[in-house]
């Protein structure tokens, strides 16, 4: 029995200090736009799931990918298992295993994460330099650089076409910036289709994209390759915004918040999954019960010996 209070208290200690993750973590980035050009802007609008728009500032100074970016900020996401998050399934656990996604010819559907979302329910990727258009991204979350001092979208498209694909609903544009003309930054391609391939260094030169159609992607998506690349599969296109245009007027913006209030997401997925906070110590229990019965048949077991 010494033996096995030991591994009791532990199971005990572990179910009473586990960690509860937040919403958003608030360790990582700050709520609202960020207050200089040497960090990006994350945009989260949840668009038909209903909820907020979330806004938060990742203030990191150094190179980072879209992905760097969204998790920087603070933000909880979920990759798919084909994947990982080279796709990004769920921000914030939206859409969740447990809810109906109103799919055209399916309003039951529930988005498991296993492969990537169905076109007509998944998050759309988007990216902006600072008093730009919302553009769609070019490449995957993991194959493309965030632009210092500018702005990263997430924005939710259901049942949309490739010509309407929502944007984010947020303008982007630094509070106090907002007469300062668009620069947009070319976007240099990955090296190869390999989903976690980085961006080439941005050419030199004056940062205009060209013209004329460029090659997309869908949220988190790599460009094609070869079948011995292991590069996602082919995206959903969506022809690129103009880089040269304004971006829409802040006044338009709807009404964002840091999320700092938001339900916890762990809490959100253990209820919706039949489990809740006591889940752990009943589990400590269960071991306990265990621990002792089997005491209790060893005892029996010498005394029927005559040990």
């Amino acid at each position: 029995m010494k033996r096995v209070l030991p591994a009791v208290a532990a199971v005990f200690l572990i179910a009473a200090t586990a960690p509860s993750a937040q919403a958003v973590d608030k360790s990582k980035g700050y709520p609202g736009f960020c207050k200089d050009a040497t960090g990006v802007t994350v945009v989260v609008d949840f668009q038909q799931l209903g909820g907020t728009t979330i806004v938060r500032c990742n203030p990191q100074t150094t190179r980072g990918t879209g992905l760097d970016a969204l998790k920087g900020a603070g933000f909880q996401i979920a990759g798919v298992q084909r994947w990982g998050e080279s796709f990004v399934c769920r921000v914030e656990n939206r859409p969740s295993a447990a809810e109906n996604v109103p799919i055209t010819g399916r309003g039951d559907y529930r988005e498991p994460c296993v492969d990537t979302p169905p076109a007509q329910a998944y998050w759309s990727y988007w990216h902006a330099s600072n008093n730009c258009a919302w553009d769609y991204s070019q490449w995957g979350v993991k194959n493309r650089d965030f632009i210092p001092g500018g702005f990263e979208g997430w924005s939710f498209s259901l049942n949309a076409t490739t010509q309407s694909n929502p944007v984010p609903r947020v303008s982007a544009v630094r509070p106090g910036t907002e007469s300062q003309p668009c620069v947009p930054r070319e976007e240099a391609k990955p090296v190869t289709g390999d989903p976690g391939e980085r961006q080439q260094r941005p050419p030199s030169g004056n940062g205009q994209q060209a013209d004329g159609p460029q090659p997309t992607t869908g949220a988190g998506e790599a460009p094609a390759a070869g079948p011995s690349s292991g590069a996602l599969p082919p995206p959903k296109p969506r022809p690129s915004a103009s880089a040269r245009a304004r971006a829409q007027d802040p006044s338009m913006n709807v009404a964002f918040t840091g999320g700092e209030n938001a339900e916890d997401v762990n809490a959100v997925i253990d209820r919706e999954s039949g489990a809740g906070g006591w889940a752990p110590w009943a589990a400590g229990a269960a071991v306990l019960a265990l621990c002792v019965a089997g005491f209790v048949m060893a005892r029996r077991r010498k005394r029927a010996q005559g040990v």
